[in-house]
């Protein structure tokens, strides 16, 4: 099971940034997958997360209207659309996945079993 995202960089105030998960090994017709991201001195949290199964989504309330989760089951990948980027942003975002649990919600809440490797999100002017 592989979870690679990309995708980060620089970024000022107010921007837009696409970020992209391709996954291995298992297929995206039933496990949750969300992103997550930890911010130094913070601990990690869950910023979205969606059902591949039903395509039902969770977004905690800090994101909500910003950032938008979806899937291309056709690449067996995942992407993290944000907009309107603030420097409380600022983190490294990680794609995971949990393959024993296909509620969004649950991942969210939880912490899952399988992780990519980080990629770093500035917002900066």
């Amino acid at each position: 099971v592989q979870l690679q995202a990309s995708g980060g960089g620089l970024v000022q105030p107010g921007g837009s940034l696409r970020l992209s998960c391709a996954v291995s090994g298992f297929t995206l017709d039933r496990p949750a997958i969300g992103w997550f991201r930890e911010a130094p001195g913070k601990e990690r949290e869950a910023v979205a997360c969606l059902s591949t199964n039903n395509d039902i989504w969770y977004y905690p309330d800090f994101v909500k209207g910003r950032f938008t989760i979806s899937s291309d089951k056709s690449k067996n990948s995942v992407y993290l659309q944000m907009d309107n980027l603030r420097p409380e942003d600022t983190a490294v975002y990680y794609c995971a996945a949990d393959l024993g649990h296909s509620s969004s919600y649950y991942l969210c809440h939880s912490r899952p079993s399988e992780w990519g490797h980080g990629t770093l999100v500035t917002v900066s002017s």
